[in-house]
């Protein structure tokens, strides 16, 4: 059996993929709950998921909010712990999306899937190839259809 595709997910995919259920990104938990994917967080991404959960614009009960925290936590690998690189990672724009970088890096991930625009902007140049691709729930959705899995070298961070 092929390695596992190490993923990373922003918050925004996170709701797509733990609070709308009909959600066309369904597919994606799919590959996760099927082991063909390891979905990867840190605490910090855990504290932004749990907190926007509890946006008043999403209308969540409490149980509601922790129905959907429990399932993504029941899936995922936490990664913590000091730097596990010493690679630079570029800045984004928005500070508070650093630490998708950092945990993508960290956690050796394969994909950062992301909707973030300042996060995708980053994949100009491809300065973050050689660690991780980035790719939109789409484009992710398209690696899903192709059956693509990981590469067969692991990345070295």
């Amino acid at each position: 059996m092929p390695e596992p595709v190490r993923v990373v997910f922003d918050t925004n995919v996170l709701l797509s993929l733990f609070v709308f259920a009909d959600s066309r990104f369904a597919p994606l938990r799919g590959e996760v709950v099927s082991g063909h994917w390891v979905a990867l967080t840190s605490p910090p991404c855990l504290a932004e998921y749990q907190r926007v959960l509890g946006y008043p614009l999403f209308e969540l009960s409490a149980e509601q909010q922790a129905a959907a925290y429990a399932a993504y936590l029941e899936l995922v690998q936490i990664i913590d712990g000091p730097p596990r690189s010493e690679i630079v990672l570029p800045k984004c724009q928005d500070k508070d999306d650093q630490k998708f970088l950092e945990l993508a890096r960290d956690g050796q991930a394969h994909w950062l899937v992301t909707a973030d625009k300042l996060l995708l902007k980053l994949r100009r140049g491809r300065r973050l190839d050689h660690l991780f691709r980035v790719f939109t729930p789409d484009e992710a959705l398209q690696k899903v259809g192709a059956g693509e899995t990981a590469p067969a070298a692991p990345l070295s961070c």
